[in-house]
């Protein structure tokens, strides 16, 4: 899968629109689906253990501990279902068991946002198993100690359910539809892979629970989530590997995949930011990260089918697939005159004194900095191998920097 694929499935749109449009689908298809599955049933019903167990396996190496604790919470729920959700919810203390499942586990989701990234074999990942332990303890003793007495007026006044739309109460349904809420908002607003994992849990417990008395749902529900929390994983340790942290655009290492597939055809540009050092001395590491974002955001607007790699330190690289030299200098000096043209406004750290007007005053005198970038360029002719092109692209660069900065060269 190329660089391309993988950075659509890690966007935002994608980690919340996937899962939400395979779901719809799955309403719309779900009895004819379902039907198909019956003579396979004896591993629709182990799939969920094999799928999510594998979840959790992966998570541990891959640094997902969200991600697994998502999976162990939906591991248990499975596993609740199958042993004591099997009989009519018009038995008292299947009912009330159904109604505990339906209430703890959106609950324990959302806890899933608030609480460290650590991993799952860990102290606190034990210490979270302990949790979820007690919980099922308590759980045991409220199905067990409630299960003789008559709860008929609890279901029909706080728990009520519409009779022939679903079984889950509607103060219930109100629940899912907030907590679901709140992890697509959270995913749209910080896009980490683990607010994704939380979000398919979630989605698909709640068709499962919706639809409750549908034959086999749990199973179908619980499998196509535990595949898209897989493909979640791969997207992150892929994201892990090749995705530069601090600028979020691909790194050294995926210029080097990159370039063990190329064709004959390409150009390959080195950019250097122009007195890098000069700006970390003089106004701090943290205005230094925040112009090689900068310069990163920009890169990502160059036009003419480009691919842009953070090659190391303050210089990055730029590909492009099909194209001689001469025909990437204008996308080149487009993109530099953009960057040369552009006020930087510095952070100021003690804008907020207690006199509100002198903190006005000093936000109006932020200072603003201008970034100009170096570039060398050079292509594929005469000899077509990544690296002496990018050899011939440093000395391209070198000169760019000799002759005053702030200029495209060519080799």
């Amino acid at each position: 899968m190329s660089q391309v694929s993988f950075a659509i499935f890690r966007s935002a749109g994608v980690r919340f629109g996937l899962p939400l449009v395979l779901a719809i689908l799955m309403m719309f298809s779900l009895e004819s689906a379902l039907t198909a599955f019956i003579p396979y049933h004896g591993l629709l019903l182990s799939l969920p253990y094999i799928l999510l167990g594998i979840v959790i396996l992966l998570s541990q190496p891959f640094n997902q501990g969200k991600t697994a604790l998502a999976a162990l919470l939906m591991l248990i729920a499975f596993y609740v279902i199958q042993t004591h959700l099997q009989s009519p919810l018009a038995d008292n203390k299947t009912h009330l068991i159904y109604i505990l499942l339906v209430t703890l586990l959106p609950l324990n989701l959302l806890q899933l946002h608030l609480i460290p990234e650590r991993r799952l074999f860990s102290r606190f990942g034990s210490g979270y198993i302990i949790f979820l332990v007690l919980q099922v303890a308590w759980a045991s003793l409220v199905a067990n100690h409630f299960a003789e007495r008559d709860l008929s007026q609890l279901w029909d006044s706080y728990l009520y359910a519409i009779p022939g739309v679903s079984p889950m109460p509607v103060l219930l349904i109100l629940l899912y539809l907030g907590v679901g809420f709140a992890c697509g908002s959270t995913i749209l607003k910080r896009n980490h892979g683990y607010d994704q994992a939380i979000f398919i849990s979630l989605l698909f417990a709640g068709i499962t629970f919706s639809v409750f008395q549908q034959a086999f749902i749990s199973s179908a529900a619980f499998s196509v989530a535990a595949i898209l929390l897989l493909l979640n994983i791969i997207t992150c340790s892929h994201e892990l590997a090749y995705i530069d942290q601090l600028t979020g655009i691909p790194g050294r290492r995926a210029l080097e995949t990159e370039m063990k597939y190329l064709g004959r055809t390409y150009t390959l540009a080195m950019l250097d930011i122009d007195h890098f050092k000069k700006f970390n001395d003089t106004y701090g590491h943290d205005t230094g990260d925040d112009v090689l974002k900068l310069v990163a955001g920009f890169l990502q607007q160059i036009k003419g089918g480009t691919e842009v790699f953070r090659y190391g330190g303050e210089e990055f690289t730029i590909l492009f697939k099909g194209k001689e030299a001469a025909q990437c200098i204008e996308y080149l000096e487009h993109f530099r005159k953009e960057i040369a043209d552009f006020e930087m406004q510095l952070k100021q750290p003690d804008v907020h004194p207690k006199d509100e007007k002198i903190g006005a005053k000093k936000r109006k005198k932020q200072e603003a900095v201008k970034v100009t970038v170096s570039i060398g360029v050079a292509d594929s002719f005469p000899d077509h191998k990544p690296a002496n092109v990018i050899k011939e692209a440093d000395v391209a660069l070198y000169k760019a920097k000799e002759s005053g900065r702030n200029q495209v060269c060519q080799n």
